[in-house]
């Protein structure tokens, strides 16, 4: 059964119950999944970014979008405009697809893994989790990258605070520290 079908059939009316909602369609829910790769390099080497979108394609499945500056920072050589980083958004199937593969296959890959921070929550029920290295996903293969790059996963949930988000992230199999 995937995580969507078991959201839908047990996870939903479980949380319902846990938080005192009233209403099924109350009951918080994962919006989108932002996956994003910040590279400082790509100002000297535009093929970078090319690399990274591959990789960033492969992880996610799905095609990738270039980020660009919006600010220009003369201490970093940075100007409006200049391409800084690939970023995907997940939303549907891909993204639970993509939860799933998280929890049940990278975190455990990570190195010195021992739960994740309950307190990188946004206040508003959004979690952000950093990797510091991709080859922890199985879609990379160490022997062919250039360098090890960190990115970063960004899950937006309808809750309305942290302790719902978090219980919906933990209803999701999500493993936090004690």
């Amino acid at each position: 059964m995937s995580l969507q079908q078991r959201f839908k059939e047990e996870i939903e009316a479980r949380l319902k119950e846990e938080l005192g909602l009233s209403n099924v369609m109350a009951v918080p829910r994962v919006e989108k999944v932002t996956v994003n790769v910040g590279v400082k390099e790509a100002l000297g080497d535009r093929k970078i970014l090319d690399v990274i979108s591959e990789q960033m394609a492969a992880i996610t499945g799905q095609k990738t979008v270039v980020t660009k500056a919006k600010k220009s920072v003369a201490a970093f050589k940075l100007r409006v405009g200049d391409s800084i980083g690939v970023m995907a958004t997940l939303r549907g199937q891909r993204m639970y697809d993509f939860l799933e593969k998280m929890i049940k296959v990278v975190l455990p890959r990570v190195k010195d893994f021992r739960g994740l921070d309950p307190l990188s929550f946004d206040g508003k029920g959004n979690y952000s989790i950093g990797f510091r290295e991709s080859i922890v996903f199985p879609e990379i293969d160490a022997g062919k990258i250039d360098r090890i790059r960190p990115l970063q996963v960004v899950i937006t949930t309808t809750a309305k605070n942290n302790e719902q988000g978090k219980a919906l992230l933990s209803a999701l199999g999500m493993p936090f520290k004690k």
